[in-house]
């Protein structure tokens, strides 16, 4: 049985990003697919949603300022 070799943790934080625009080429999904930790995928998910809100919530307070 071939084991595949695991992609690491920046690896998965790049295809998070590339997910939020939502444009992957389908050669490069199936090879995230195939190599990416789950575990992995859903700390880097949690941890740019939470950056993104956090950006959002600063540039508001900001123009709320105003």
């Amino acid at each position: 049985m071939e084991q595949r070799k695991r992609s690491g943790f920046f690896a998965t934080i790049k295809a998070v990003l590339w997910s939020f625009f939502g444009i992957r080429k389908g050669k490069d999904y199936e090879s995230d697919a195939a190599g990416l930790n789950p575990i992995y995928v859903i700390i880097a998910a949690v941890g740019v949603v939470i950056l993104f809100i956090a950006i959002l919530l600063t540039i508001i307070h900001f123009v709320l300022a105003k």
